[in-house]
């Protein structure tokens, strides 16, 4: 049994498992609520290795953002450690602490190969089309501006999970794909390649999210720097931390299941924050489509896509013009079909299961190195 130690570290929280590779089946478990450099994360992290450390064969650590140089999951070297430091300013609430986070169990675990896997790879090669931002060619050039995009870990996951429930090869899907959770996007993949996305140069564009604002209109950024009283930290945590649904809700709650059941009671602000979120992702959504020469499925993941049949609801009410059927299931028994089974464009919901990626891609790429 070769047993993966799966490593996803947010901005504050931690989740880590123990994979078989063999099987895919997750051995043991541990998620904390702490920066994942913390020492509370720390001594968690230390119980499930205690139990483990002996039978584990390799350790796959979730990168946010791979940067220009980091493009797919990479076995760790001082030359791809080199790699992710020069990313650190593009994802500076994540991958400071994730890259403590190796440091530390590369000395409880140096006998064992660690992988970077970044969420940015599964987007590398968006066509320039898609990538190019309409900035003066010479910040291009001098900064490496382009759209990176994020979540490639969970779109990977999904487009082969959607490829097995619709018994068809991944790489002649042409697919609308959703991550919603904490981060949210949108992804229109064209024979199994990312041919747009939402999220761009960092985490903070596309479609609002839980805490962060998504695209606003940059010239209301500047009005608010010269004449708002705000200085760039603040314009910064704002848009990072008190955005999105919670800032939409007005404070009360960046949890969708909250928001629902205040909606329910009569609360207008939580109803206006949930259309104005279902609005704004049912846009991208449409917009994401004209990359594509077909829709064969549109698919919901993320915590909120898998777990939130009222969010799916209200978001595929404006897509009838793309031939999505607006009568959704409410629930599934699991991966699988939440639209009726004749309809045109078959709507999927597909669980995240990012450790299993992570452990997917950590064997690949040191596959890669033993066959080169």
């Amino acid at each position: 049994m070769t047993t993966v130690l799966t490593v996803n570290a947010g901005s504050g929280s931690l989740k880590a498992h123990l994979v078989d590779a063999g099987t895919e089946r997750v051995r043991d478990a541990v998620e904390v609520e702490q920066p994942p450099d913390s020492d509370e994360a720390g001594q968690v992290l230390d119980k499930l290795l205690d139990q483990a450390d002996r039978d584990v064969a390799a350790v796959g650590h979730r990168l946010v953002h791979g940067g220009p140089d980091l493009r797919a999951a990479a076995v760790v070297d001082e030359d791809a450690v080199a790699a992710a430091r020069r990313a650190e300013s593009l994802a500076p609430l994540h991958l400071p602490p994730a890259l403590r986070l190796l440091e530390k169990l590369r000395e409880r675990l140096p006998d064992v190969p660690h992988v970077l896997c970044p969420d940015t790879a599964f987007h590398a090669d968006l066509p320039d089309v898609a990538a190019t931002y309409p900035l003066p060619l010479a910040w291009r050039e001098r900064h490496g501006l382009r759209r990176y995009g994020f979540h490639g870990l969970s779109y990977r996951w999904t487009l082969d999970r959607t490829a097995r429930i619709l018994d068809r090869s991944s790489t002649e899907l042409c697919l609308l794909l959703t991550h919603l959770g904490g981060g949210c996007s949108v992804c229109a993949v064209r024979e199994g390649r990312s041919v747009d996305t939402s999220m761009g140069f960092t985490p903070l564009e596309g479609v609002p999210m839980a805490k962060r604002s998504g695209s606003v209109d940059p010239g209301m950024l500047l009005w608010l720097l010269r004449h708002g009283g705000l200085d760039a930290d603040t314009l910064e945590d704002g848009l990072n931390h008190e955005s999105g649904l919670l800032g939409l809700s007005g404070g009360r709650s960046d949890d969708t299941r909250d928001l629902v059941a205040a909606a329910a009671d009569g609360d207008d602000t939580a109803d206006l924050a949930l259309r104005v979120f279902t609005h704004r992702v049912r846009r991208e959504l449409a917009a994401a489509a004209t990359s594509l020469p077909r829709i064969d499925a549109l698919v919901f993941t993320g915590e909120i896509g898998w777990d939130q049949p009222e969010v799916r609801t209200g978001i595929v009410e404006g897509l009838s013009l793309l031939g999505i059927p607006t009568d959704l299931t409410s629930t599934t028994d699991g991966d699988g079909l939440v639209s009726p089974s004749d309809a045109t464009v078959p709507v999927l919901v597909v669980q995240p299961r990012e450790e299993l990626q992570l452990c997917r891609d950590t064997m690949t790429a040191l596959n890669q190195q033993h066959d080169g």
